[in-house]
């Protein structure tokens, strides 16, 4: 059975897992104060060239993004999101249960722009509704777009000029990353604050949360610890993302998961297949004759995004671990 259906599933990078091994018998502090934490905060300012970020490390994207926003947000304001957004569709009504509304506008790619953030503020006029303060981003979405540093340089400016922060879930980054011209020097200076995905791209767990504007900096450590998020071995994580940004692996992983995907989805289309968004990153979504896909399941693993009563999208998904012969025998399948 070969496996698509997420970038989640495969366990830790050889040199990640050497790492935890190496420096498991020493003896640290906790909390995220150890020295293993602390480099790895050092290598991701150097990459993001923000000395004055403040950085924390938690163990996983739905964790990040309620700690996130439920920190920024005052009881009356609310996040704007996409309707296909994380936030909105994959975290159990997490943030509404921190007493905050996800505002969502239907897009087409997964993408926000001005315009749609706009479409949001013309909804809520005066103290009888929310307050919108915060806009959510993913890069890469979810449905595999990614930003521009053009798309995402104008978003910044519109949500500066409207007084309303600006955040991006970076789950999926390093696929984002390899698949545009952004930066993560870019990142850290267009958004108020981002986060780092470890959990998809090599690391066994972990997210690392970068926080640029300083208004949004204090007292953060309070969220984390109030949320359960504050793990006593804090040097797990450190380890983790000290490793991932040594010697550029965090990119490389990224950069090969999107090869991977960009094989796969030449293959499909010589084959003779559409897909319901153009394949940009490490997820793709082909659009596929039910009883080929019922074929497929019997062979590989993928989940049926769109489903149709004659044709339906499925999205497969590749990552740092999978294989050009993984590829190449799916293709042979088709």
């Amino acid at each position: 059975m070969h496996y698509f259906k997420n970038d989640y599933s495969d366990g830790g990078h050889p040199k990640v897992l050497q790492a935890l091994l190496d420096n498991s018998a020493s003896l640290e502090t906790g909390y995220g104060e150890d020295t293993y934490s602390e480099e790895a905060r050092e290598l991701i300012k150097s990459a993001c060239k923000t000395p004055d970020a403040l950085i924390r490390f938690v163990s996983g994207g739905t964790q990040a993004n309620l700690i996130i926003i439920s920190s920024i947000l005052k009881p009356h304001e609310t996040v704007i999101s996409a309707s296909s957004g994380h936030i909105n569709k994959h975290e159990a009504g997490a943030i509404e249960a921190t007493g905050h509304k996800v505002d969502i506008v239907d897009t087409p790619d997964g993408k926000l722009s001005p315009e749609l953030v706009q479409i949001a503020l013309n909804r809520f006029e005066d103290c009888h509704t929310v307050l919108p303060r915060l806009v959510y981003i993913s890069n890469t979405t979810e449905l595999g777009t990614v930003y521009s540093k053009a798309e995402l340089t104008e978003l910044s400016e519109f949500c500066k000029s409207k007084g309303l922060y600006l955040f991006m879930d970076g789950a999926r980054l390093a696929s984002g990353l390899a698949a545009s011209d952004l930066t993560l020097e870019d990142i850290a200076a267009l958004t108020d604050v981002f986060y780092i995905g470890g959990t998809k791209n090599g690391a066994l767990f972990g997210e690392a949360i970068v926080i640029t504007n300083p208004d949004l900096q204090e007292h953060f450590d309070f969220h984390i610890k109030q949320r359960g998020a504050l793990l006593a071995k804090g040097r797990a994580l450190g380890v983790q993302f000290k490793t991932l940004f040594e010697e550029n692996l965090y990119l490389e992983l990224g950069t090969h998961a999107n090869q991977m995907a960009t094989i796969l989805a030449d293959g499909i289309t010589a084959a003779g297949y559409d897909f319901e968004s153009a394949p940009e990153s490490n997820q793709i979504f082909p659009i596929l004759p039910n009883t080929l896909i019922e074929k497929l399941e019997q062979h590989v693993a993928f989940y049926v995004w769109t489903p149709k009563k004659e044709k339906s999208s499925i999205r497969l998904v590749t990552s740092w671990k999978t294989t050009d012969a993984e590829v190449q025998d799916f293709l042979s399948l088709l």
